[in-house]
Parts: structure tokens; sequence; C-alpha cells
């Protein structure tokens, strides 16, 4: 398989996180963001979304959207799962992970920002403070909905949330987000990281990491 990303991308994180623990061997291929590569022609007939991540499958087929791939391969390779069987509890991890992937990601996504700056004069300073804003109140959120006594979010394994987890706490320590009230997501990634899967996928990992 080949993954287009960007290193800093909390989106290809998630992918990357999910390849890796469900073991699966794929290709890097660099996506500079902040370039524009993902405008390029050959890219947009790719992903016609302009984003990252995209995953080309060993037949040739193309994936786009970190949330639709990791479907995939969960549904492809069961082992690890990364959702419970059971209905109501495959349902409260999705709302965990969708907190991440769908409250706090799109308002912080660097399209976003970067409109806010050129469309309507929003300064650097106010826009670090917006992300941390966002951030903020879905951490909150994320938190609240957790069980007592898990060792990840809401199992001994790592799972669906955990994983879009992990990725957004790369933007909340790039960011400066006062992590104070939130010792249980801080413990969380601590534990994500002593595993291989999780330390691999580390942007500054990345081969085109900068």
């Amino acid at each position: 398989m080949k993954l287009y990303g960007y290193w800093r991308s909390t989106t290809s994180f998630r992918v990357r996180i999910a390849l890796n623990l469900k073991g699966v061997s794929y290709e890097t291929i660099p996506v500079d963001l902040v370039a524009g590569e993902q405008r390029a022609p050959d890219y947009v007939a790719l992903n016609p979304g302009k984003g990252v991540p995209t995953l080309i499958l060993e037949d040739g087929r193309v994936l786009t959207q970190s949330l639709a791939i990791i479907d995939y391969l969960d549904a492809t390779i069961p082992e690890p799962p990364f959702l419970p069987e059971d209905p109501f509890e495959r349902a409260r991890v999705q709302a965990a992970a969708h907190t991440i992937a769908m409250d706090i990601h799109p308002v912080n996504n660097l399209r976003v920002t970067a409109h806010l700056k050129s469309r309507y004069g929003l300064a650097a300073e106010d826009g670090i403070e917006w992300f941390r804003h966002w951030m903020t109140e879905g951490f909150h959120a994320y938190q609240a909905l957790l069980p007592a006594n898990t060792t990840f979010s809401f199992g001994d394994k790592p799972d669906l949330a955990d994983i879009c987890l992990v990725a957004q706490l790369y933007n909340a320590h790039r960011w400066g987000v006062d992590m104070a009230p939130f010792d249980r997501l801080l413990e969380i990634e601590e534990r994500a990281f002593t595993l291989p899967a999780f330390d691999a996928a580390r942007p500054e990992n990345q081969p085109d990491a900068s």
C-alpha cells in the first residue's frame, strides 16, 4: 500500500497508527501541505478534496478520508478490532472518536485557518487562540465520555477513539493548549506511546519531518 500524507497532519497520523496496529506494510509518499502540493493536478486526480491522507491499495484502488480508511482497514483486517462488537459500546467509542474528528478537527484544519487569515484578517496570535479554544472545548467533552478505570479510553486495548485522541494531542502540545484539566487524556497518551504502532507513527518519526 501507499500512503500519501503530511508528517504534521493529524489525519495522516491517525491512519499511520491504524496501519501499524493492523501490521500493514506501506510506503510513505509525502505531500507538503504548506507548499501546496495537495493542489497539484496529479494529486487532485487521486484526492479531489485536496487533502490528506490518501491510501492506494495493493490493487490500485484509492481511498480518502481518514475515518473511511480506518473503517476499511478494520473491515478487511479484523485483528485487532478498532470497535467493540456490542452496538451500544460501539456507538460510545464512535461518539468519542467523532468528538475529535468532527468537532475539533474541522475548525482547526490548516485551510480553514488560512482562509480566516486571508479573508478576514485573523491575526496569527488570534489563530493560535482559536486552535486552543476548540481543542479545550473538545477535550472536556471527550474526557467526560470516558468510563472510569480503563487503561485506554474505553478498555484495555487501544481503539478508534484512542487513535483519534493521540493524533489530536500532538496538535494540543504543538499549540500550547493548557492540559492541566486533562490528566486522564495524558495518561492514555503516555500508555499509547509505549506501543510500537503509536511510537512509529509519531510525526517526528516520518521521512518528511522537518
